[in-house]
């Protein structure tokens, strides 16, 4: 049976391409499944029915797993057994017509423009690595990137010339984003006042890098925004993608068109960008509420 698991990860590797942590995440997912079909005495996939599958997700729900969790894992076990059903280890498919529980939709976090300027305002540019933290935070609000990607730029993903990156997202699929007169300003800066005086590696061919002169990573930039959010005293939870979702709404709130925004974001599906038009439409009523005399 374990087998059949690294199977279906290299599956995920090889043929879909799927990002590291989405093939991580499956398979954390499938190990916790096995182990409770091992404790309940089941030795093959073919053994598995809609009944054992809907115990495992009951057993969660018990446990007080979140619905976001159970869905996630019932996301990974649909994946895996229609897997096994092309490969012809099981004759039919147990996730069939199985759905996921309601999720509450939470409506992301997002910063105000206000806002968005008095963090951006932030980091001291007379010091390189202030400088540096400038322009990773100038261009994440510009492009909406996610923080893996803006982590994994190259010196070469970037033409300032012409102010657009090449951006690699999940799956390795490539887009190219617009970066903007601002961010392309304090990016160009960064190449020519600090990003020299950090690098220690010739060959290093990272966009951003640490005070170690390697690439800077996601969690290594998480402690920078909280710092700088602490900094600007806004009192909200700001997260990494906390700029991408404004990204998003500001420019919905501005006119831009929903499959551009889509585009922009790297959403396979529009339905997902769709959440931030419930944004804009909350933002509406805030405004009209605190605006109109006979709200």
């Amino acid at each position: 049976m374990q087998r059949m698991v690294d199977e279906f990860i290299r599956y995920l590797t090889v043929e879909r391409g799927l990002a590291k942590n989405t093939r991580v995440s499956y398979n954390q997912d499938l190990d916790q499944f096995l182990r409770y079909l091992t404790s309940n005495g089941l030795k093959d996939w073919a053994d598995v029915t809609k009944s054992v599958i809907l115990g495992y997700l009951y057993q969660m729900q018990k446990k007080g797993r979140a619905a976001a969790t159970i869905s996630r894992h019932l996301a990974a076990l649909k994946s895996f057994f229609h897997f096994l059903f092309m490969e012809g280890m099981v004759s039919k498919n147990p996730t069939d017509n199985l759905e996921s529980p309601r999720l509450n939709k939470r409506l992301p976090q997002i910063l105000s423009v206000a806002e968005v300027d008095l963090l951006l305002e932030q980091p001291n540019c007379q010091k390189p690595m202030g400088l540096r933290d400038k322009a990773m935070l100038e261009l994440l609000y510009a492009t909406g990137i996610r923080v893996s990607e803006l982590v994994s730029l190259d010196i070469d993903h970037v033409n300032l010339e012409l102010g657009y990156i090449r951006c690699f997202g999940k799956g390795a699929k490539e887009r190219i984003v617009p970066l903007g007169t601002v961010a392309t300003r304090y990016v160009e800066e960064y190449l020519t006042r600090a990003r020299g005086k950090l690098s220690k590696a010739p060959l290093e061919r990272a966009l951003f890098i640490n005070h170690h002169g390697r690439r800077m990573t996601r969690q290594g930039f998480w402690k920078l925004l909280k710092q700088y959010a602490q900094m600007a005293k806004i009192n909200k939870t700001i997260t990494p993608h906390t700029l991408r979702h404004s990204f998003a709404t500001h420019l919905l709130e501005n006119g831009a068109d929903l499959r551009s925004v889509q585009e922009m974001l790297g959403h396979a599906d529009i339905t997902t960008t769709q959440i931030y038009t419930h944004l804009t439409k909350t933002r509406l009523k805030e405004v009209y509420e605190k605006a109109h005399p006979r709200a």
